[in-house]
């Protein structure tokens, strides 16, 4: 496989998530996907593909790089304080796409994203 131009932008988002995967569940961690999941549910929560909710990923599109975080499309209210340069990235409800590095929105990503983490935590997702 040939090095992608978007290996760097992946690299960067993915340590993102990679301080979390300690208390999750690493379900891909590939040269161009990475995906995080919580290990177990409490009764009567919401269940998502075997008893675990998805946390959040990066992977290497044809064009992009998505940054997905399941939290902001449960708990939308998250989302409230972020830039306008950051809703930009937004596509759909819980999916950053980004093309070029931006350490500016890769910090703000970094706090939501443990923002996300915390709320899963509140919710006794972890």
């Amino acid at each position: 496989m040939t090095e992608n131009k978007f290996h760097n932008i992946f690299t960067a988002l993915k340590q993102i998530l990679k301080i979390y995967e300690k208390n999750l569940v690493v379900k891909a961690d590939t040269l161009e996907k990475y995906i995080l999941y919580t290990p177990t549910l409490p009764n009567g929560k919401l269940v998502y593909k075997n008893d675990t909710l998805y946390f959040g990923g990066v992977e290497i599109k044809k064009n992009y790089i998505s940054y997905h975080l399941f939290a902001v499309y449960m708990f939308p209210e998250l989302l409230e304080n972020i830039s306008p340069e950051l809703k930009k990235r937004m596509q759909g409800k819980s999916c950053f796409n980004f093309k070029k590095n931006d350490e500016k929105l890769f910090s703000e990503l970094e706090a939501l994203t443990e923002s996300c983490y915390n709320r899963y935590k509140s919710e006794k997702y972890l």
